[in-house]
């Protein structure tokens, strides 16, 4: 496990300076337990969006038309830091382990 995929689902951009304002991001990982029609897979993800404030004249600026999702991926993953990074990463395989032995079944016995 601790596969997590990165994806950027899409941007907003400032008309003015043709500059990322927004990137909306998901985060995810999954695991098959079982085989074949008994196979079951288990998912986590995390979806948020995080902020930025365009500087054409910084060192790094990427003009909007040249950006490639990995980019995006590394200034949303500055942007929140090592620290939060990992802990969202953690919460992931955390869903996953949850879906694996739920706390709470639903059902009937019979």
């Amino acid at each position: 496990m601790t596969n997590i995929k990165w994806s950027i689902s899409t941007l907003e951009s400032d008309s003015n300076t043709g500059g990322v304002i927004t990137a909306h991001w998901r985060a995810s990982d999954s695991e098959v337990v079982g085989t074949g029609d008994d196979a079951v897979t288990h998912t986590g993800s995390s979806y948020g969006t995080c902020g930025f404030t365009p500087d054409a004249s910084a060192d790094g600026y990427v003009d909007y038309d040249s950006l490639v999702e990995e980019d995006v991926i590394g200034w949303v993953k500055d942007s929140m830091g090592e620290e939060a990074v990992a802990a969202l990463e953690a919460s992931i395989a955390v869903q996953i382990e949850e879906s694996k032995a739920p706390a709470v079944v639903v059902g009937t016995p019979w």
